[in-house]
């Protein structure tokens, strides 16, 4: 029998609390001063880890400290100040034309708002909701390869297109709690509930979880499989 709607609620709920338990201190993991800086940091994570963004962030800003400046940036510099960060072109690309629409669309002032963020080249809900949650403090659900996973296996969502996703979860877990519902799922996601061999015996959420036993159940084992704070700075 489906599970209702109101067990489900509950269920998530509980798996909410003991994600806040074990992620208290949640942020974001990407290196930023103001709104514009996490919106390009943000577009760089694509295919790409927080820890070679951050990497690459300081001299990228350092060189092009403002708007104008990026988005009046030759294409050629762009690229090689990206190019670690991988599809570099494209990246370079949509940054320098986001740059412009920034300052031609929005008076040189990121917009605080899904609808005109994804106006932006190379901008998606899943880059947006980054940004109004963590940038504007506007509560947002991101939806990573991460997120995804986690709703499919905690049984908050079947779909795989990541705005369905985020619609579903939406109606779960309150909005107040949506820019750090994601965080917490994403920190899961990269420390225990690993793609391909989670680490099922060393998880807080195991007892909660319809998907318990497709990875390591043996809690020695599984602990080793546990990633630190440190593997990602």
């Amino acid at each position: 029998m489906p599970e209702s709607i109101l067990r489900k609620k509950a269920r998530a709920k509980a798996i909410y609390r003991i994600l806040t338990k074990n992620y208290p201190n949640v942020r974001c993991e990407l290196d930023y001063k103001n709104p514009y800086q996490l919106l390009v940091a943000t577009v760089l994570s694509a295919q790409c880890t927080d820890k070679r963004v951050n990497q690459t962030t300081p001299a990228l800003f350092k060189k092009y400290n403002s708007i104008k400046k990026m988005a009046a940036a030759d294409i050629k510099d762009l690229q090689q100040l990206v190019k670690s960060t991988g599809f570099y072109r494209a990246k370079a690309k949509n940054i320098k034309n986001l740059s412009q629409k920034i300052l031609t669309d929005f008076n040189g002032k990121v917009p605080s708002n899904i609808e005109d963020l994804v106006t932006l080249p190379g901008v998606g809900r899943k880059t947006a909701n980054v940004v109004l949650g963590h940038g504007f403090n506007i509560p947002g659900i991101t939806v990573d390869t991460h997120f995804g996973r986690l709703s499919r296996r905690f049984g908050w969502s079947n779909q795989k297109d990541p705005v369905k996703v985020e619609f579903e979860v939406a109606k779960l877990i309150p909005q107040s709690q949506w820019t750090n519902l994601s965080q917490r799922l994403i920190w899961h996601g990269r420390r225990v509930c690993h793609s391909r061999r989670p680490a099922c015996g060393a998880c807080a959420i195991a007892k909660l979880c319809p998907s318990y036993g497709v990875g390591e159940v043996d809690k020695v084992k599984a602990k080793r499989l546990v990633k630190s704070e440190e593997d990602f700075r």
